[in-house]
């Protein structure tokens, strides 16, 4: 960068203390979501900033890679998987129990609390755009607990279909595009690549 591309950079992007915390939304139908917000909560913690990652779906007997390294990492990351496993479909649509929905509004419950507690520098709510598009959540909600978060703590949202309400609000917003995917040769999920 030349010293006139220098003076015309955006000043705001530069600020290297700023406090206030940023809204993060990893998106899209491509693998990756998780992976990525996985991988700000090792960068955040290599600045020894306290890193908390909430899985919606996820239910603590996966004992998935990420649940197995990050207990090696506290107390800088915590990881808590709050989820009742993976949502059955039918005909394109979720099949919803009544306790995948009351697990959803308690696990939001209780994502508020931590997240109003100020003890975290960054919150990751890991699939928690596909429990609104599931109709479990309602986007409305997640939007105020944003708009009420300590004004220093980043959010990191993941899960497929952000919807717009989330998106308008978001700082930054990656889609992962899906080209070409090993499930689509019948090859399973794999350990260390998919949990």
């Amino acid at each position: 960068m030349n010293l006139e591309e220098k003076n015309n950079y955006p000043q705001n992007i530069c600020k290297k203390d700023s406090k206030e915390g940023l809204v993060l939304i990893n998106t899209g139908n491509g693998k990756g979501k998780t992976t990525a917000a996985l991988g700000l909560a090792l960068r955040a913690a290599g600045h020894n900033f306290k890193v908390l990652i909430l899985q919606f779906i996820k239910a603590p007997y996966y004992r998935t890679g990420e649940a197995k390294i990050m207990e090696k990492l506290k107390p800088l990351i915590e990881i808590e998987q709050l989820g009742r496993g993976f949502i059955k479909f039918k005909n394109g649509k979720p099949e919803l129990t009544k306790e995948e929905i009351d697990n959803a509004i308690e696990s939001f419950k209780y994502a508020r609390e931590k997240i109003y507690s100020s003890k975290y520098d960054m919150v990751i709510l890991d699939e928690i755009n596909n429990l609104i598009d599931y109709g479990l959540l309602k986007v409305e909600d997640v939007v105020d607990l944003i708009k009420n978060k300590p004004k220093e703590l980043c959010i990191v949202l993941t899960g497929r279909n952000a919807p717009c309400k989330l998106i308008d609000i978001a700082d930054t917003v990656t889609e992962m595009k899906e080209v070409k995917h090993a499930s689509s040769k019948g090859i399973k999920a794999r350990k260390g690549i998919e949990y």
